[in-house]
């Protein structure tokens, strides 16, 4: 279709410079603004390996965590207690990314049942975990990441089938979590087993 064509389907409105900057946020917006309705999650998903967010509270962060998990090809993304997934910063920082998955509100008990339910090997980020560069990735796995301040919580890491971590040097114990689980993703589904 041409682009005259897919933007007939719906209507524009031209408004003045303050018009814009009372809609926007942002100190330089681009010129373009959108009224989209949010998706709803999809019941009972889990058709590959999948995302846990847990109490991720930077919109920055989680916005980059579902670009990631668009470029990985992962599809489902469950949240407990997260950062607004459709606040303006979230949805700029994923650049379009929020339209390409499934985002689920969790709470903590009920994605451990459906994890356990579904067969699903439930991997949490931790720094005694073992290294992801040298880890064995199961099939079907959920990969979960903590709280930018305090990780991932007891019961979570209780629950979890396996801990993984990054190996770092030069005394640093921590990576930004959506850095993180960037690294982390790409290696998992890089060492699938069979793979």
């Amino acid at each position: 279709e041409k682009q005259s064509e897919i933007f007939s389907k719906f209507s524009c409105t031209m408004v003045s410079e303050s018009v814009m900057q009372s809609l926007t946020d942002e100190v330089t917006p681009q010129g373009v603004l959108a009224v989209v309705e949010m998706p709803e999650a999809v019941p009972n998903p889990l058709l590959g390996n999948c995302l846990l967010l847990d109490r991720v509270q930077d919109p920055g962060n989680v916005g980059t965590i579902l670009r990631t998990a668009v470029a990985c090809g992962v599809k489902d993304v469950f949240l407990i207690d997260c950062a607004d997934a459709y606040s303006p910063k979230t949805v700029r920082s994923s650049m379009g990314g929020i339209f390409r998955v499934n985002l689920v509100k969790i709470g903590e008990a009920e994605a451990i049942d459906l994890f356990k339910q579904k067969g699903i090997t439930l991997l949490c980020a931790d720094m005694d975990g073992e290294n992801v560069f040298e880890f064995c990735t199961p099939e079907k796995f959920c990969l979960c990441v903590g709280n930018e301040g305090q990780g991932i919580s007891e019961n979570l890491k209780l629950s979890a089938n396996k801990k993984i971590s990054i190996p770092m040097q030069g005394g640093m114990e921590s990576l930004n979590v959506a850095v993180a689980t960037s690294v982390a993703l790409y290696t998992l589904l890089n060492n699938i087993k069979g793979v």
